[in-house]
């Protein structure tokens, strides 16, 4: 027997036209280098169609790839719709990927034009002439200088506002809700970036689950301000999820310094401000006496919350960090960490990235078997989902089958503990965990102990190799300016902390530790910088 329901494409569409019919008078904000910008969604939904006739005008394939090189802004926003609303694929572009990255990604996803901030384009210009399919750059002035007008390899370069002054608007007729809407590569540390192509189905499902109450619960009444970028997954869904909802969009431009938040925060009164936790360690130190108390979420993922961090911000405004979990892969969100009525809200539990969001499905198994770990908070195994925002594959890379399990679960790549509430830890990345005499120690574990110290601002663990233990943990570790915190001060601090064979066998104290182009700490490259490391002759091992 089957059912009567209609068959219903699940498209973008649908979001889009919802925004423009039920809320034109709501609001984007752009804070932009030339100032505030405000502009309707009832403006910005005609601009946005004036922009699927742009690509039509330029020659754009049917099914051809749109990249983005652009920061948040409602300009970016609008290609966001446009290109899949036409029926072409938004490619957003990670600002901060080495050049050699970003040819490789503009090349494989074959991109037939970017649109470029022009506060940008100084980045990109280097790299125009190793693109091989890209025809056409358009500047949107975001500077209110002079743009750019030539281009090598005959690209034709093109004012945004020009080309969109020209246009009609432009009806959208999208009939499969399995075509290609958006794509974008991982961050990944080693290799090339792969390719996640999200379709119309799986971007709507996942803006329908951004708008859960037990996910990220977007709604009409919000004022979103994504930090977390438009090229970083998907603004973990809060961009699509606020066009959807109709809520207020505060998009922060380049300016992402704590200051500059924290006036955006006050001024336009922002109830859900998501961003990584380096973005809120900086925010939190500059946040005394400043009136904070729109906030009702502060979404934090991308690596794992500190307690220190969770709590400072439950100590000075009354409202912990909020924290998720999702990849690339999985759209992003997979999981949140609400807590259950019945349980009490700890700072222990806040370190949990919570429970799967309503669509997704996991399960944590012994490493290369599909034996299921015990829910003891206590096993560790690897963390593997599906769902219909999960990818299924990257786009044309012979690397996939590695990610994937015969049974069609994806391999996060993250080592979990599941408690009896079916609250999950991540431990750490399996790429990241010290394996010392035969025994794991996580990195992430001693990383939130070190930064509960009050005169540590970053620190991050890695493996070196030891001559008898296999790997032993090199604590890398930013203290504060006037501190004279030293090793032995800090290991005496740390012992009744951890298991005294976790404890390093070493502490370095370093300027920063160095990031990934979405904000992560880059452990690859502490690695690399300390690969030829010998141990003190005082070390324990």
């Amino acid at each position: 027997m089957r059912g009567t329901m209609m068959d219903f494409p699940l498209t973008l569409t649908h979001l889009f036209d919802r925004a423009e019919r039920l809320f034109p008078r709501k609001e984007i904000v752009t804070n932009s280098p030339t100032g505030r910008q405000r502009i309707s969604y009832g403006a910005w939904a005609e601009r946005t169609r004036r922009l699927g006739t742009v690509l039509d005008d330029l020659g754009i394939s049917a099914d051809g790839r749109v990249a983005t090189f652009a920061w948040n802004t409602s300009r970016h926003l609008e290609l966001y719709f446009a290109a899949p609303c036409s029926g072409r694929v938004c490619h957003t572009l990670n600002l901060r990927l080495f050049p050699e990255q970003l040819v490789y990604i503009v090349n494989h996803a074959e991109d037939e034009v970017i649109f470029v901030d022009n506060s940008l384009a100084k980045l990109l210009w280097p790299a125009l002439e190793t693109f091989t399919t890209v025809r056409h750059v358009v500047v949107m002035n975001d500077t209110g200088g002079d743009l750019p007008t030539d281009a090598p390899n005959g690209i034709e370069v093109h004012d945004y506002e020009t080309l969109l002054a020209a246009a009609a608007p432009r009806e959208w007729d999208i009939p499969d809700e399995n075509l290609a809407a958006a794509m974008m590569y991982t961050s990944g540390t080693t290799g090339n970036p792969k390719g996640v192509v999200y379709t119309h189905r799986s971007i709507t499902l996942h803006t329908f689950g951004a708008m859960m109450t037990d996910s990220l619960g977007a709604h009409e009444k919000d004022i979103i301000m994504p930090v977390v970028p438009m090229f970083h997954a998907n603004a973990w869904g809060l961009a699509h999820a606020g066009v959807a909802t109709g809520a207020t969009l505060v998009m922060p431009g380049p300016d992402l310094s704590p200051g500059a938040l924290i006036t955006l925060i006050e001024e336009e009164r922002v109830t859900v401000a998501a961003g990584v936790p380096t973005i809120w360690m900086g925010v939190l130190g500059e946040i005394d006496g400043r009136d904070m108390s729109s906030l009702r979420a502060i979404p934090c993922g991308g690596s794992a919350v500190p307690p220190v961090l969770s709590e400072g911000f439950r100590a000075k405004i009354g409202l912990p960090v909020f924290q998720a979990w999702g990849m690339t892969e999985t759209s992003p969100i997979a999981a949140a960490c609400h807590i259950k009525s019945y349980l009490e809200d700890t700072a222990d539990r806040r370190t949990t990235v919570g429970l799967v969001v309503p669509g997704v499905e996991f399960r944590t198994v012994v490493p290369n078997t599909t034996e299921i770990v015990p829910w003891d908070g206590e096993t560790t195994g690897e963390l593997q989902v599906r769902g219909p925002w999960v990818t299924a594959t990257y786009y044309n890379d012979e690397r996939s089958a590695d990610s994937f399990t015969p049974d069609g679960w994806l391999r996060t790549g993250d080592v979990a503990v599941v408690d009896d509430e079916a609250y999950i830890r991540l431990v750490d990345r399996t790429k990241d965990l010290v394996k010392s005499g035969g025994e794991w120690i996580s990195s992430v574990d001693l990383e939130n102990e070190i930064m509960g110290h009050p005169d540590v601002v970053e620190a991050a663990v890695i493996g070196i190799a030891h001559p008898r233990w296999d790997e032993r943990p090199l604590a890398c570790v930013v203290k504060r300016p006037d501190s004279t915190l030293d090793r032995e001060e800090l290991l005496e601090w740390l012992a009744p902390k951890v298991a005294k064979w976790w404890l390093p066998d070493d502490v370095v104290f370093i300027d920063e530790v160095p990031k990934t182009s979405v904000g992560k700490f880059s452990k690859k490259t502490l690695r690399e910088q300390f690969e030829d490391y010998s141990w003190p002759t005082d070390t324990p091992g």
